[in-house]
Parts: C-alpha cells; sequence; structure tokens
C-alpha cells in the first residue's frame, strides 16, 4: 500500500489510499496579496502567524508556506525569507511543512531549517529542472508534489497530462527515489471554462492510483474559477475527488462548508474510524430551525451566489491555489 510519511518535529502525516484525505492549508503565500506580501518584505509575520494558527485549528494537517514576494528580487531575498518562515510557523505549530518555492536555492534553505520530513511543492515535467530537484529531493528524502505539465505547457488532454505525470515518476526512479515520495497533481482545470474539467479529473485520479500507485494533490479551487459562489462548487468537488481516488488537497482549510464535505467523506469512505472526526466536530452543533426556508433564487435579498443570472460565467485559468 502506497504510504508518503511527511513529519514535524514529533507529529506523523501519512498519506495514502486508506488514510484521511490530507488537508494542505494553502494560506501562508504572499501570491496575491498584497498587505501580506509587504509585511512579510518588512520582517512583519503577524499574518502569517496568525493563518497559521487558524489554518491548523481549522482542520489543516499540513501547511503550504510560500515566501515568493515578487515585489523584489526571488533569488537574492526569497531564500532568507522563506527559511525565516518556515522557523516560525514551526515554533507555533506543531505540524508538518509543505516547502512551496520555485527557487533552488530558496529551497535549499528551506530544507536546512526544517524539522522533521517536509514535503517539497513542487517539480514539474521539463528535463532541466528535473536534473536540478531531483538531487535535492534525494540528499534530504524528502517526498515533492508533481505537476502534470512540462516544456509544452499544460495540455487539455487529460492522457498526455498522465504520461507526463509517468515521465516524473519513472525519472525519480532514476534518481533513486521511490515513487511513494511522488505526489501528482493532475491539474484541474476551471469548470467554468472547461465542462468536462471534473471527469478529466476522476479519469487522471484513477490512473493514477491504478497503474502509477501514487498518492496525488490539486490545487482545489482552481474548479470553481470565474463562477458565483465557488465553495458550494468546491464542496461537491472535493468528496468527488476523494471518491475517485485523491488523497490530498491545497486548499483553504478555514471554509467550514468545504471542511464539512471532507469529513463526511472520509466517513464514507471508512477512513474516519466509528466517524470519531465526524462526531467530535458535530457534538456541539446546533440543528437547523425547523421550517426555517432560505430566499428562493431572484427573491428580494437573493444575492449573486444564490445562482440567479447576476453572476455570470467567467472562463479562464488560476494559478494553481488561487481562491
Amino acid at each position: 500500500m502506497t504510504r508518503t510519511i511527511l513529519q514535524s518535529a514529533t507529529r506523523t502525516v501519512i498519506m495514502g489510499f486508506d488514510q484521511p484525505f490530507c488537508v494542505i492549508g494553502e494560506r501562508i503565500n504572499p501570491t496575491g496579496r498584497k498587505k501580506l506580501a509587504a509585511e512579510m518584505v518588512a520582517g512583519n509575520f503577524d499574518t502569517v502567524r496568525k493563518d497559521a494558527l487558524e489554518q491548523v485549528a481549522a482542520g489543516a494537517l499540513v501547511l503550504d508556506v510560500n515566501a515568493g514576494v515578487t515585489t523584489v528580487n526571488p533569488n537574492e531575498t526569497e531564500p532568507a525569507l522563506l527559511a525565516a518562515t518556515i522557523q516560525l510557523v514551526q515554533s507555533i505549530v506543531d505540524c508538518p511543512i509543505c516547502i512551496d518555492s520555485s527557487v533552488p536555492d530558496a529551497l535549499k534553505a528551506g530544507l536546512a531549517v526544517v524539522k522533521g520530513r517536509p514535503m517539497v511543492n513542487s517539480i514539474t515535467g521539463e528535463e532541466d529542472r528535473l536534473e536540478i530537484i531531483m538531487p535535492l529531493l534525494k540528499k534530504y528524502n524528502v517526498p515533492v508534489i508533481a505537476i502534470s505539465n512540462d516544456e509544452n505547457g499544460i495540455s487539455e488532454n487529460p492522457d498526455v497530462r498522465f504520461e507526463v505525470a509517468k515521465k516524473i515518476v519513472h525519472r525519480a526512479l532514476d534518481f533513486g527515489l521511490k515513487a511513494e515520495d511522488i505526489v501528482v497533481d493532475p491539474l484541474v482545470m476551471p469548470i467554468g471554462a472547461m465542462g468536462t474539467a471534473g471527469l478529466q479529473v476522476w479519469h487522471l485520479v484513477r490512473r493514477l492510483r491504478e497503474e502509477l500507485k501514487v498518492n496525488t494533490c490539486c490545487g482545489a479551487s482552481n474548479i470553481s474559477f470565474g463562477l458565483p459562489h465557488r465553495h458550494g462548487i468546491n464542496a461537491a468537488f472535493l468528496p468527488m475527488a476523494i471518491a475517485s481516488g485523491m488523497t490530498s488537497a491545497i486548499m483553504n482549510p478555514c471554509r467550514p462548508q468545504e471542511m464539512d464535505a471532507i469529513r463526511a467523506a472520509n466517513v464514507l469512505m471508512g477512513t474516519d474510524a466509528h466517524c470519531t472526526t465526524w462526531i467530535m466536530h458535530n457534538r456541539d452543533r446546533p440543528e437547523p430551525v425547523a421550517g426555517a426556508v432560505s430566499a428562493p433564487v431572484g427573491e428580494a435579498g437573493a444575492g449573486p451566489d444564490a445562482g440567479g443570472s447576476g453572476g455570470k460565467r467567467r472562463g479562464g485559468r488560476e494559478a494553481r491555489r488561487g481562491g
């Protein structure tokens, strides 16, 4: 059975087909967050601290940590900033870290200070990228998220994306890594722009599980990009992905609707023994008021999230952890 093992100083998280779904908190990332980026550049980690504590309290098992502040030269500033951010996060929460950077020197700096066994986010199928990152993964004996694109970009054909993932897994074996330490991101397309995006994910995840026997991950919010009431789409997507075999997602755990969907899926997939986690989180939840009815679509007070004509679909692709 495939096991991808992540560790902090004292805690172990296991990704696997028979394990609870692994929620990787996405919030410690200055991409698209100008206030957070400015704070981090100034050495102010108040928001980082707040995001770390809130995500773990909400149910994140792993925290993704990114220090890619685009207003400055990443090759010069990101290594030290990423290392400082990781050290801060590890000082206030006890969970494994996902080191998120495209800068090799930043990955090296993060791996040098992180405690336990982190995961690296990420590697792609370009040969020059493989030659740089794979030896680093081997040296530190850490797993990695492998994104299914290469020199040709992101293919809209799921079978092409599968072949890219297969290439990365086989090259990892060439470098002495284990297949269980390659967590494949099959790339989730926005359903508003590509109506088959959900079907593609189910197809890919099943093939990755059955043929390559690897764990999988995704940027969960990509599926809903451009649509109104995104969290409703995300909350439906996640249990369907879990039922297809997906084992983790990079997402915002501070969305109760989505976390409820994941916890319910864990119960139904048999990975929440005796419904223990579900009961713990719902024991004291008040029951809905009998007879309460939400406003029908189109009535006064129903906003764009209600699904009326006010919310127009917008196509396009989103960064992996947008949302």
